[in-house]
């Protein structure tokens, strides 16, 4: 049984079969809400510190998906099919970890990302996000200088430009294969996503799976921001002062435009 501040299981009164793994993003923080509202509607979900534990990354940095891999393996003796649920960084990861675990049968992917990005380390170099059997996975860098904008700061523009600016190679080296993903692919993204330009990257991340002969669900809003707010969760004000963009009700619509699909992929209980 996991606890604090490695993780939380929660397991519902009325099994609906599915466990699943909710992935925070780059908080890497237990997101605790989430999990105990689709535990209320059947799923055995479990939500993981990724990284700032003894024995991980001190941030989003070198994360081994191993570590999801291993909750995975968790959940599978509890349940008889297996899905993951991630936002921003933590959707790179559910894409990411669903794309070579064919157990996956569901993945939803809040403001994802088609590529993997650097992330950096303490001492100022730069690395990947991931790793996988101890070695960092390609990864995109961003454009020098890369100076956000605005008070909070916006990375959108950022984010934008170091994609355009990447050289074709690099770019197909980092992307994520989305069409290996062999179960349903749900893709949630705000308009007005200041973060980074989700509400654009759910199109190429589609487009990749529909070549590739996959169905793929796409939800959007366009005044909604980088955060969704799903029916019965309270919204999120932790984690770094950014702009996300988006309004509380205009998260919350896109929260009630995107449950139905996550009932339906995830076979959740009404």
């Amino acid at each position: 049984m996991l606890s604090r501040p490695n993780g939380i299981l929660v397991e519902p009164e009325n099994p609906c079969g599915t466990g699943v793994l909710v992935v925070a993003g780059s908080s890497g923080r237990v997101d605790e809400g989430r999990a105990r509202l689709l535990a209320r509607h059947g799923a055995t979900a479990m939500s993981i510190q990724w990284f700032g534990c003894e024995g991980q990354p001190d941030g989003p940095y070198d994360v081994p998906l191993e570590t999801f891999t291993a909750a995975l393996d968790e959940l599978a003796t509890r349940c008889d099919r297996l899905a993951m649920i991630g936002t921003s960084f933590g959707a790179e990861a559910t894409l990411l970890t669903s794309a070579c675990d064919q157990r996956v049968t569901a993945a939803v992917a809040f403001a994802p990302s088609p590529v993997v990005w650097a992330g950096v380390r303490p001492d100022g170099s730069v690395t990947s996000h991931w790793t996988r059997a101890g070695e960092p996975l390609p990864y995109l860098p961003f454009v020098e200088p890369s100076q956000p904008v605005g008070d909070p700061p916006a990375f959108r523009c950022t984010y934008a430009e170091s994609l355009a600016a990447a050289a074709p190679e690099t770019v197909a080296a980092a992307t994520i294969p989305v069409e290996a993903i062999a179960g349903a692919v749900v893709l949630i993204a705000g308009g007005d996503d200041q973060v980074w330009p989700a509400d654009a990257w759910v199109d190429t991340i589609a487009r990749r799976r529909t070549d590739a002969g996959r169905e793929t669900t796409v939800v959007t809003a366009a005044r909604a921001g980088h955060r969704t707010v799903l029916p019965g969760e309270d919204v999120v004000r932790a984690g770094a002062a950014i702009a996300r963009g988006g309004t509380p009700d205009a998260d919350s619509d896109l929260g009630r435009r995107a449950w139905p699909h996550l009932v339906r992929a995830l076979q959740l209980r009404l």
